[in-house]
């Protein structure tokens, strides 16, 4: 199967988290959630996307990197009409898995990114560059988070990560050849 078959299968944001979260989880995804916040600066920066993105986030709604970062991904929708986020449950899909290792590893979350006519643009996950300067900083404990945030956690940072490569990939939509071509622009 395709990539783009994949998106096309994926649920909502919501529809993941009924279909694969417990109770537990949907309340820390939630708990992420509210607690995503973006400075006027980035809301006018997701404002400004202008192309069409598809985004397909391979998750767990048990794992906590996903619970830290996929709620952030739900308030960028939520900010800019143009993304398009479509969640697939890792243990449901062990061709996918397979395709998105990292490191040999089933790494989650995942996301690729698509142009509006579904051409893969890139691919990024599963923790940002702020999340592992914090994991080496600490060297030790669990290898997965539990996704539970506390004070001075280093959330905002990760939040400006992810913005930077939904960035980097409307850049690269915006300045396609083909898509300007299309657009007339």
């Amino acid at each position: 199967m395709l990539l783009a078959d994949y998106y096309q299968q994926g649920f909502s944001y919501s529809d993941f988290l009924k279909a694969y979260g417990s109770d537990g989880d949907q309340d820390r995804w939630r708990q992420v959630y509210d607690q995503t916040t973006l400075s006027s600066e980035q809301r006018s920066l997701l404002g400004s996307f202008v192309r069409e993105m598809h985004v397909l986030c391979l998750a767990g709604a048990w794992c906590g990197d996903c619970v830290e970062q996929c709620p952030i991904f739900g308030v960028f929708e939520s900010v800019a009409s143009v993304i398009n986020v479509r969640y697939v449950d890792r243990d449901a899909h062990a061709e996918l898995k397979e395709t998105l290792t990292i490191c040999g590893g089933a790494r989650v979350p995942q996301v690729v990114f698509f142009s509006e006519d579904m051409q893969q643009v890139g691919r990024y996950g599963d923790r940002t560059l702020a999340k592992y300067r914090q994991m080496a900083a600490s060297l030790g404990g669990a290898a997965c988070s539990t996704g539970v945030l506390g004070a001075n956690n280093g959330h905002a940072e990760v939040v400006q990560d992810w913005l930077n490569e939904f960035e980097r990939i409307q850049l690269i939509l915006r300045t396609s050849p083909r898509l300007r071509t299309k657009h007339s622009d």
